[in-house]
């Protein structure tokens, strides 16, 4: 019998694996090592780690966990997720079966890029997602914002800070409204909504939008405005439950409505997503398990 068993090996769960073996806990961590983040080449915003190649992260983090000898770590899918009489039965896809008190989803999302041609091929050299990871290395450039979702007007004036030659795409989508796009172009930010042919670039780096109607717009370098889901369905086969963006729904310790299930990391924060939140979602829901099982113990 396990104290805990946590599915996911990237910041969250690896964050939750130290508090739990630093508390003498027995846990095994189930990692199928399929990071949302494999395309980037560097990530940004964690104090001592700014600008670390994410296998690195992993690597330092698994030195880390090695030192706790009540730590396993697996490199394994979990594909099956019940719970009989308090006790949680993790199946997994060589077909073992494991018991344990306490399970810790942190198995992240994965994102969902729109269908432009080109997109794939740029994505985390020279287009990204997250302003705050990658804005710096793309200060002063000119900049293209992708995306065929409502909603885009806070990145944009996010992107201010970094730029101030920014062109705002939509692919054919009428997704902004008359005032957006007035507060926009008050501060010089065209709004394009001509249907995009494919975005050109080389060795990863953005050189230009092509539009199906002749039309090339010049730009080296962008963001993406794009959707995330689940990327595993154990939370949805447990039974919890989620908010408006798909995230887990947790307490401020990363309790679900199921107990004895946490969750931690881009799993319940969507759509926010940076390493310094999901090593901390994975401290606290460390934490709680430490909690709560001494207060069945006691």
């Amino acid at each position: 019998m396990l104290d805990c068993v946590i599915i996911g090996g990237g910041p969250a769960g690896m964050n939750a694996a130290l508090v739990l073996g630093r508390a003498r806990k027995n846990i095994v961590l189930f990692d199928e090592d399929k990071p949302r983040n494999s395309v980037t080449h560097e990530s940004h915003g964690f104090i001592t780690r700014d600008g670390i190649a994410p296998a690195e992260f992993k690597r330092l983090a698994k030195e880390d966990l090695q030192k706790y000898p009540s730590i396993s770590l697996k490199t394994e899918k979990v594909t099956g997720l019940k719970k009989e009489n308090n006790i949680f039965l993790i199946k997994t896809s060589s077909g073992n079966l494991i018991q344990s008190r306490k399970v810790i989803l942190a198995t992240g999302v994965k994102d969902q890029l729109p269908s432009i041609k080109g997109l794939k091929e740029l994505y985390g050299k020279s287009v990204f997602h997250c302003p705050f990871c990658d804005g710096w290395e793309l200060r002063e450039r000119k900049l293209v914002v992708v995306s065929e979702m409502e909603g885009i007007t806070h990145m944009v004036k996010l992107l201010t800070n970094w730029s101030d030659d920014i062109i705002v795409c939509s692919n054919g989508k009428k997704i902004l409204t008359g005032e957006e796009k007035e507060l926009l172009a008050s501060k010089g930010i065209r709004v394009l909504e001509d249907e995009i042919a494919y975005l050109h670039g080389e060795e990863g780096q953005l050189q230009e939008v092509v539009f199906t109607n002749g039309e090339r717009l010049e730009r080296n370098g962008g963001f993406v405005g794009m959707m995330s889901k689940q990327a595993s369905p154990l939370a949805d086969i447990i039974g919890c439950k989620v908010n408006e963006n798909g995230g887990i729904i947790t307490d401020e310790f990363g309790r679900t409505n199921i107990e004895g299930v946490y969750a931690s990391g881009d799993t319940s924060t969507m759509p926010m997503a940076q390493l310094i939140f999901a090593a901390s979602d994975g401290s606290r829901a460390g934490i709680a398990v430490v909690s709560d099982l001494l207060a069945e113990d006691f």
